[in-house]
């Protein structure tokens, strides 16, 4: 069972500054990510996401695709995969270059295309090896938890930290997303 982050906005103001305030997530990777630190990505799912991510992985189960069967197992209608909303962690963790060792989901809810999820990272545990955990809570639009999931692996130290700041130098031109964290 994971712990629950206190996932209102007010919260992450005081935690994080505000929504998208703080430094960019690469800069703070270099400075040193510490327990305590938060992160926070929103996504709106849609139908084309869940298709690309069925052909990607081949999972053509029939909720994602068939509304019948959806209703037939008590669902209002069809459902994004469990694993592309889990997967709102790699964002962050791509940005904050941690190397992924281990995640766990726990699925609560469904995820509807249109839905809009926050996902709520916070960093629980980092050793002296660079070493990390950290637990995730997913949110809709709703204010419901639809999933609760927890990331282990590696930060980014020593010669890793000091390329990061070279990429960062460069313009980042590897990463999209540059500048919008």
């Amino acid at each position: 069972m994971v712990d629950t982050i206190d996932a209102t906005e007010a919260k992450w103001n005081e935690l994080t500054g505000g929504y998208g305030a703080m430094s960019t997530w690469r800069e703070q990777a270099i400075r040193g990510i510490r327990p305590g630190d938060v992160f926070v990505v929103k996504r709106t799912f849609t139908r084309e996401d869940t298709e690309i991510f069925g052909d990607i992985t081949r999972d053509y189960n029939p909720v994602h695709y068939d509304g019948r069967f959806a209703a037939g197992k008590g669902l209002k209608g069809l459902i994004c995969h469990g694993l592309l909303v889990g997967g709102m962690i790699c964002e962050i963790g791509g940005q904050i270059a941690w190397l992924a060792s281990g995640m766990t989901f726990k699925f609560l809810k469904p995820v509807y295309f249109g839905d809009t999820i926050t996902c709520t990272l916070m960093i629980t545990d980092v050793d002296g090896k660079n070493r990390a955990r950290a637990i995730a809570e997913y949110v809709n639009q709703d204010g419901e938890k639809v999933i609760e999931g927890s990331l282990t692996g590696r930060l980014s130290d020593g010669d890793d930290a000091r390329i990061l700041r070279e990429m960062l130098k460069e313009g980042d031109e590897t990463n999209p997303l540059r500048g919008k964290r």
